[in-house]
């Protein structure tokens, strides 16, 4: 488990799929710190690092990284830290599309494909 704050490759993303699940990385992106925590077992403890970081849970949202696939097949939006109907998400999803174009331009910014 790492915070990135600087720009990582995608080859270091596929180091870390082969490593713990073969085809997929978890991550969650911190929209208001522009921040991706990467590679864990579960979107949960990446969202209790970057809490512990100083990030709000609410900025907080679940993806996944095929480093195989291309263009939207990259990033998908799911995860059940996502579930949160106070800010009218009933999904595991990212239902805003505002909220997934932010999360999609800060990984734009922070991995290098």
């Amino acid at each position: 488990m790492k915070i990135i704050t600087e720009t990582i490759t995608l080859d270091e993303i596929k180091q870390m799929a082969s490593a713990l699940f073969g085809d997929l990385v978890k991550a969650v992106v911190d929209v208001d710190k522009e921040l991706i925590a990467i590679n864990a077992e579960l979107h949960s403890d990446l969202e209790a690092l970057l809490i512990e970081n100083g990030s709000k849970q609410e900025s907080l949202w679940g993806v996944n990284f095929y480093p195989d696939e291309q263009d939207d097949g990259f990033v998908e939006f799911d995860s059940m830290i996502n579930m949160r109907p106070s800010q009218n998400n009933r999904s595991r999803g990212v239902e805003s599309d505002e909220m997934r174009n932010k999360i999609i331009e800060i990984i734009g910014k922070m991995i290098k494909r």
